[in-house]
């Protein structure tokens, strides 16, 4: 599966809980930027898009908003933390371990 994860600097234990799911195609788009507006689109492996809501500016996240629903592909916000990551995934139907 390959997840593209859009906000914040750095993902953190994000992208390590990511990979211990068997998600190991990840793509990491600050977001922070109003030039990541212009130069956004969406990998064709894309299955899923995470934004995470922290550090993202408010354009990015309604282009990016577009820019799925038009591909049809999930998306899920949330803060950046591996729980609250963790829980909108699980809200998406993906298999997510405690702790």
């Amino acid at each position: 599966m390959s997840v593209l994860i859009i906000g914040a600097d750095n993902l953190g234990r994000i992208e390590k809980e990511l990979q211990e799911l068997g998600i190991h195609h990840i793509e990491h788009i600050t977001g922070r930027n109003a030039a990541d507006k212009k130069k956004f689109n969406i990998p064709k492996a894309t299955r899923l898009i995470v934004v995470l809501t922290d550090y993202i500016n408010h354009n990015t996240a309604q282009n990016v908003k577009q820019l799925a629903k038009l591909r049809g592909v999930p998306l899920v916000f949330a803060k950046r933390s591996w729980s609250s990551v963790g829980q909108k995934l699980t809200g998406a139907g993906l298999q997510v371990k405690e702790g």
